[in-house]
């Protein structure tokens, strides 16, 4: 371990990220459970609506006949009590001529008082039965909006299904930022990919930015040396040449070999590369970095550092 950021910001991060998911998971699991659920009851719901369309239309024409029963006991009555009206007149001039009894008058009287009291009983009943007839329609009106309401149960059916689906995708979704939070997380603790010396410009409390460069590890188990060499003394160099290597801090020779060859001079890779655009043709000799590798064991003691000068030497035979 090199460096440890402060992980609160990240580790709260992650935990909503985790209950995010949860909650997603548990929304697809609902959905999931809905689906069937779902189908069956716009099933069920289109064979009940169409029963209940069969019984309020017969509902309608039997509450239909008792309307006109009713409005015909109401016309009979109507008709009767004209006949009984007008037998009330008459005996009402027989009585005060005193052609007729007292007591006929009274029964006919009393035979117009029932009369106006049926037609009324029957007007009530005709009534009635109009309500009942705007009951059964009202019923039809509401078992064909169910009827309507419940074909489109396929329609419900895949929105439901549509719903789940979208459920899982936010599933992944929300599992991805889960483990971005996670690696986020990760990064809060820098250990050192190498093994080597660590040069830190970072202290405790100092506040970084993402792609601030905190420390610099050297791996001196994997230095080697770049020897420029003359392109003159290149024609018979080859990979795999023993070298030796003078270092001039401790004056040691140490062993190894020739790696490779660089593809280009090393002005090229210059910031500004020379531009030979004033026709001057004088030849100068180029020199070309050569990678020595040393033969294991030989830095054990880990004295050789990047930056040192050496005197390298390439044995051709």
């Amino acid at each position: 371990m090199l460096v440890e950021i402060d992980p609160k910001d990240y580790q709260v991060a992650v935990d909503k990220a985790r209950a995010d998911l949860a909650n997603s998971e548990a929304t697809a699991q609902s959905l999931n459970i809905t689906v069937p659920i779902t189908s069956v009851n716009t099933s069920s719901q289109l064979t009940f609506t169409s029963s209940d369309i069969e019984n309020a239309s017969a509902g309608i024409i039997a509450a239909e006949k008792q309307l006109a029963a009713a409005h015909a006991q109401v016309e009979q009555a109507e008709a009767n009590d004209v006949k009984i009206q007008d037998d009330l007149k008459r005996y009402k001039l027989l009585v005060d001529k005193q052609e007729v009894s007292e007591q006929i008058y009274d029964q006919s009287l009393a035979a117009s008082r029932a009369s106006i009291a049926t037609i009324a009983a029957n007007r009530a009943n005709e009534a009635a039965a109009q309500q009942v007839v705007q009951q059964a329609r009202a019923r039809l009106v509401q078992a064909e909006a169910n009827h309507r309401a419940a074909e489109t149960g396929p329609q419900q059916v895949a929105s439901t299904r549509a719903h789940a689906l979208s459920a899982v995708a936010d599933i992944g979704q929300k599992r991805a930022a889960l483990e971005q939070a996670e690696l986020n997380l990760g990064y809060t603790q820098i250990v050192a990919p190498v093994s080597g010396e660590v040069n830190k410009t970072v202290v405790v409390g100092l506040n970084v930015q993402p792609g601030q460069q905190m420390l610099t590890v050297v791996p001196l188990d994997e230095v080697w040396i770049t020897a420029n060499f003359k392109e003159t003394q290149l024609k018979h160099m080859r990979p795999g040449q023993r070298a030796e290597i003078t270092v001039d801090a401790n004056g040691r020779t140490y062993k190894g070999h020739v790696d490779s060859i660089a593809g280009a001079t090393g002005p090229l890779f210059s910031v500004l590369p020379p531009e030979n655009a004033t026709g001057n043709y004088v030849k100068i000799v180029q020199r070309l970095p050569v990678k020595i590798v040393l033969d294991p064991g030989e830095n054990r003691d880990h004295w050789l550092r990047p930056g040192m000068n050496v005197d390298p030497k390439v044995h051709l035979r």
